[in-house]
């Protein structure tokens, strides 16, 4: 059944029988491997940056006995930087809705209704829903810092951010040789692999990727396989499957650079519930909170582009 727009009331939130589940997926596997709703890094402001700097090409100096002092260089840093933005959302309940918390009547069916607290059970989704599209933007964000409040700031997901580290298949399937040019060029870009890089992919590309880089045990009792890992001669790349994930795409990422970055509203703190004026007889509370993606440099992550769906 679809969700409804507007108050909820006895006639578009009516109460069913039996044991409820949730039949769209909730799980949210990079936000919640960066530190997740809870686990964010603070900031001040709406904009937030990190620094690098970069050194020359190495060579073998031929410095001469006795000469002066070589010419003075220096390395230039450089900034980025991303914004938080905004996640907002309205619950309103009539306060008849809120008191029929019995079964439906006409319905001969044994069993109880669950959602005893409209409300409460209202808000819930409402955080689910949240988690899932901050998931989506930290994966897909399209970066914005608007100069006025005519648009709205959005922050830079992990794909759009990568620009240096990018593999472009042309419309081919994900292959051992596609792969491996996108650990090279990493490589020579200077991606340092630490031990918190993981593969990002969709089912698609899992399944796509398995047949490349699995093998079956020998056992006559056991088939199939379960792709977890892949190991390289550059590290070893743990698999975090995404339902979010463009199907096209394949990106490795170091995790030990993200994190969801919160800007607490002095007094309520990050994503808070609160009850909003009343005008009749019903009660509306809206849920706010403002968060942005640290993707740390971008030459640490990579991606393969343009993959055979």
């Amino acid at each position: 059944m679809a969700g409804i727009t507007g108050q909820g009331t006895t006639y578009n939130l009516p109460n069913f029988v039996g044991e409820l589940f949730s039949i769209t997926p909730t799980e949210t596997p990079f936000l919640s491997a960066i530190g997740g709703l809870t686990g964010g890094v603070k900031t001040n402001a709406t904009k937030f940056a990190i620094e690098t700097y970069d050194l020359p090409a190495p060579s073998q100096p031929a410095h001469l006995e006795g000469q002066t002092a070589p010419t003075a260089s220096a390395r230039v840093r450089s900034q980025v930087y991303n914004v938080v933005q905004i996640f907002h959302e309205t619950i309103e309940v009539s306060y008849t809705k809120q008191a029929a918390i019995g079964n439906i009547s006409g319905v001969s069916i044994l069993g109880n209704q669950p959602v005893k607290d409209e409300l409460t059970w209202q808000t819930e989704r409402a955080l689910e829903k949240i988690a899932r599209d901050v998931e989506y933007t930290f994966l897909q964000g399209v970066f914005n810092d608007p100069t006025d409040n005519t648009t709205a700031r959005k922050t830079r997901g992990i794909l759009t951010a990568i620009t240096t580290n990018v593999v472009n298949a042309a419309g081919a399937a994900i292959s051992k040789a596609l792969f491996e040019q996108l650990l090279w060029t990493m490589y020579q870009n200077g991606a340092p692999f630490s031990d918190k890089c993981v593969i990002l992919l969709n089912g698609n590309q899992l399944n796509k990727l398995a047949e490349i880089y699995g093998y079956a045990p020998a056992d006559r009792n056991v088939g199939g396989l379960q792709l977890k890992q892949i190991f390289t001669n550059f590290g070893a790349f743990p698999i975090m499957l995404n339902r979010y994930m463009p199907t096209d795409v394949i990106a490795i990422v170091d995790l030990k650079v993200c994190a969801p970055v919160i800007l607490e509203i002095p007094g309520k703190g990050f994503l808070f519930r609160e009850e909003l004026a009343k005008t009749g007889a019903s009660t509306k509370y809206q849920i706010y909170g403002e968060i942005g993606l640290q993707h740390g440099p971008e030459i640490y992550h990579g991606k393969i582009i343009g993959l055979a769906a």
